[in-house]
């Protein structure tokens, strides 16, 4: 038996190096072979806009306009919007009050708003949910804890499958309790996960039990702090970020893959993990992070931030990949769907403003309006387009930062609201679904014989 070696887990060894060139050999695909087979990459057309592969009640995006007939379809930017159950999320945002994450959650499972008892029934059945199985953190979230917080948190919802007295069964009613205890638990589970971090990085360790009488949002903040307060306008612009990120239809990759996986028919917690899975991607949740330190790059470069013409320069060099990260990319503006406007961007922006200027972050705020300008002017002209929305993620990861949240949590907050639309797509998927999705690869690797093993 080969012993490993103290710390050897982890190495890169010649052996490694050796047969990692051996993979190269044999692993390389022609990029024009694509355009031949005619494969939808990504599972996009060519004109840019995803595959159909589905159908679904939950949630509708719509970013552009279409004319002409099929084959012949002109496609013209538009602004964006965004439906719950047919009910734009501005409106959602505009008429709620406290609970308003809660109230789109109810929407988005059930498909219609709630009236005032309704909601607070839900909200009374979700409090219920609200505690983790006795021992948790410690059996659970306080071993080998990490700071990459979304595979702690994958790991406590696949652990939770173990205190389930029916945790394979996928009857609709079944699946709907789980849902709404891991909607409750998804918060717990963030915070918890990144207070053992904080412990293991030599802090102190505080932990807070949920308070049943507050919203999600609210006991977010109160878990996340030693002091547990937080100001009004704090609570209700958290509630607003869980809202715009509950859903985003069944086509983002997070929802797409707990689609695939739903549909194999496993269970509940299997599917969120795998949604957790993907979400944790840097090109699908972790983009406000990027733009956070793209940010922090551009203040130590361009130390006047209302110099419109440093700002210039210095985007120009980042596009031709000579600042920044080289990637040649200006984080957070443009988006996979929206053309003109990112809905969800335009709701939010009305809360940056109010916070910042309750924290005093006005001037860096100002910061973050030239570089949108600026580099909407700059990337336009480049890719010739005449429209480019702003993405949410512009602006969530300042607000994040001004709510006190550390950059650890920005993904994992992402998935406290998107598991409200994961669970409504996985009913969904159980109830109307029947199909196990399986889309076709071509292989393109040439036939050839079975050499023995003494020829070789």
């Amino acid at each position: 038996m080969i012993r490993l070696e103290e710390n050897a887990y982890s190495a890169i060894t010649p052996a490694i190096l050796s047969l990692k060139e051996q993979w190269e050999k044999k692993n390389f695909i022609d990029p024009r072979l694509y355009k031949e087979y005619n494969v939808k990459r990504g599972l996009r057309n060519e004109d840019g806009r995803g595959v159909l592969s589905g159908l679904t009640r939950v949630a509708e995006i719509q970013s552009y306009k279409v004319k002409g007939f099929r084959g012949h379809e002109v496609i013209t930017p538009a602004e964006g919007v965004l439906y719950y159950r047919g009910i734009d999320v501005r409106k959602i945002v505009e008429g709620s009050g406290r609970c308003a994450f809660e109230e789109a959650a109810y929407l988005l499972l059930f498909g219609e708003l709630p009236n005032r008892e309704q909601l607070e029934d839900f909200c009374g059945q979700l409090a219920s949910y609200r505690t983790l199985p006795t021992n948790f953190f410690r059996d659970v979230i306080m071993k080998a804890p990490t700071a990459d917080l979304m595979n702690t948190m994958q790991r406590g919802v696949l652990t939770l499958f173990c205190y389930d007295d029916k945790p394979n069964d996928i009857g609709l009613e079944n699946v709907l309790r789980q849902s709404l205890q891991l909607i409750s638990n998804m918060p717990v589970l963030a915070i918890y996960a990144y207070q053992a971090f904080r412990y293991f990085q030599g802090d102190s360790l505080f932990i807070h039990t949920p308070d049943p009488e507050l919203s999600a949002a609210e006991n977010f903040l109160r878990l996340l702090r030693e002091d547990r307060t937080y100001t009004e306008l704090e609570a209700r612009v958290l509630d607003v970020a869980l809202v715009l990120h509950a859903d985003h239809g069944g086509g983002n990759n997070s929802t797409f893959t707990n689609h695939v996986v739903t549909s194999s028919g496993t269970d509940t917690y299997s599917a969120v993990a795998a949604a957790l899975a993907s979400l944790k991607g840097p090109r699908h949740g972790g983009a406000n992070s990027k733009v956070m330190m793209m940010i922090d790059d551009i203040k130590t470069h361009v130390p006047d931030w209302e110099d419109q013409d440093r700002i210039r320069d210095y985007l120009t060099k980042m596009l031709d990949g000579e600042a920044f990260d080289g990637s040649g990319l200006i984080y957070g503006l443009g988006h996979a769907v929206y053309t003109k406007s990112d809905p969800r961007c335009e709701v939010f922006r009305n809360y940056v403003q109010r916070l910042a200027v309750e924290k005093g972050r006005q001037r860096e705020l100002s910061l973050y309006a030239n570089v949108e300008r600026i580099g909407k002017e700059l990337l336009m002209a480049r890719r010739n387009k005449t429209a480019l929305s702003t993405n949410i993620d512009f602006y969530s990861g300042f607000v994040y930062e001004m709510l006190g949240l550390p950059t650890e949590l920005y993904t994992p907050l992402f998935a406290v609201a998107r598991i409200a639309g994961w669970s409504a797509h996985r009913m969904e998927e159980l109830s109307v679904g029947g199909k196990l999705i399986r889309p076709r690869y071509e292989c393109v690797e040439e036939h050839r014989s079975y050499v023995p093993r003494e020829n070789r």
